[in-house]
């Protein structure tokens, strides 16, 4: 919920709060009763979501994509498409293709403009899981990822020195149990340093946005009913539902144009 500032109570901490304080604050707060509490997105009001497309050579692969991250840049998810952990992923239309997409997620703790690699983990505030929804088709991407309900993230934020080295770290999403997404971090073809070097030569970065680094292979469609969990080693776990209820016809036409994914989700490696 805004606070005074007309900011979220964490997007006012990143932005007015020096670090040190917030960790120190968090340490000293009290322990709740998970059961007792309603969980929100880590930052539900990010100024922007960065998402960066085909960052991964086995997902490149199984779209049967030419190009990668290299030559696509990034491009830009609705903030409004945030939905919280343990909610629900709403389809909007019954004659589309849906697909999950399990990606590690950065939380920016510090105003970044040209930053170098080599400093890019000064602005990092923190990591959270995060599913990029996808409608497949011609449509723009970040049409095809804005809608809403679409970005669900969470449940918590971890700060770097609890996560360690990222490439460490291990990705798997399951879809009602089946494990479809298992990757490696250190797979990623843009790394993180230089996903942040390059957004923030495009585009100054904000306390509280977020960068979205992409998924591995094992997309694959999902419907009503579904339920969906996305886990990183030391990150946590998001589980969301799927629910098509009031879905509609496309108003589009790129049904049967752009990316095409595998009819059958990528056998786990």
């Amino acid at each position: 919920m805004p606070g005074r500032t007309g900011l979220s109570p964490m997007r006012t901490l990143l932005t007015q709060t020096d670090h040190a304080e917030i960790l120190g604050a968090a340490t000293d707060a009290p322990v709740l009763d998970p059961e007792s509490v309603i969980l929100q997105p880590p930052v539900p009001d990010p100024s922007k979501i960065v998402a960066a497309p085909v960052n991964y050579l086995d997902h490149k692969e199984e779209m049967s994509q030419a190009v990668h991250i290299s030559s696509l840049g990034v491009f830009l998810k609705a903030p409004s498409s945030l939905t919280p952990p343990s909610g629900t992923v709403r389809l909007p239309y019954h004659d589309r293709r849906f697909d999950q997409e399990g990606e590690l997620a950065v939380v920016i703790g510090r105003t970044a403009s040209h930053v170098p690699e080599d400093r890019a983990a000064d602005h990092i505030f923190g990591y959270t899981c995060l599913l990029d929804m996808t409608m497949r088709g011609g449509e723009d991407r970040s049409t095809r990822k804005s809608f809403d309900t679409f970005t669900p993230m969470g449940p918590y934020l971890v700060t770097p020195d609890e996560v360690g080295p990222v490439d460490d770290l291990e990705l798997r999403c399951w879809v009602n149990g089946r494990l479809r997404q298992r990757a490696a971090l250190k797979d990623l073809i843009w790394n993180v340093p230089r996903l942040i070097a390059y957004i923030s030569s495009v585009m100054e970065l904000h306390p509280g946005d977020v960068i979205a680094t992409g998924t591995p292979a094992g997309v694959g469609e999902v419907h009503d009913g579904d339920h969906i969990a996305v886990e990183i080693t030391r990150v946590g776990r998001l589980e969301v539902g799927v629910s098509s209820t009031g879905a509609v016809s496309s108003p589009t036409l790129g049904a049967n144009r752009g990316p095409k994914p595998p009819a059958e989700v990528t056998p786990v490696r």
